[in-house]
């Protein structure tokens, strides 16, 4: 393997952007396994929502001001209960089973706690 590529955004620097990130591939995945049906409807918003969280990171790491960055992470967090709340809708629907609720509740838990630390750090 050759050297580390340096980050090119200074949102790929944050580990919270990561986490994130494989948030969104997870869903992606998911998603992928729920009726053709839903397509449209909760499969979508879904990854709506889990894209939203990785944007308004990066959309926030952009700014100057660290009040505007504040916004955008907290955007990002909104975005996130957003995406915990659609899990539970999945698993009432029998869309995914409790376990992998679980696993999903959990990375949705460390993207929070990291989310939040770098929303108090813009304080």
């Amino acid at each position: 393997m050759g050297e580390a590529r340096p980050y090119q955004y200074s949102f790929e620097g944050l580990d919270v952007w990561h986490s994130a990130r494989k948030l969104v591939l997870d869903i992606y995945r998911l998603t992928d396994g729920f009726p053709d049906w839903e397509r449209y409807g909760l499969s979508s918003q879904l990854r709506r929502a889990g894209v939203s969280v990785v944007s308004n990171i990066a959309e926030g790491s952009a700014r100057k001001n660290k009040r505007d960055q504040g916004h955008f992470y907290q955007m990002a967090y909104s975005s996130l209960m957003e995406v915990a709340c659609q899990l539970i809708l999945a698993v009432d629907l029998d869309f995914i089973d409790a376990s992998m609720h679980e696993e999903l509740k959990l990375k949705i838990s460390e993207v929070s706690n990291k989310l939040n630390a770098l929303h108090r750090s813009c304080s």
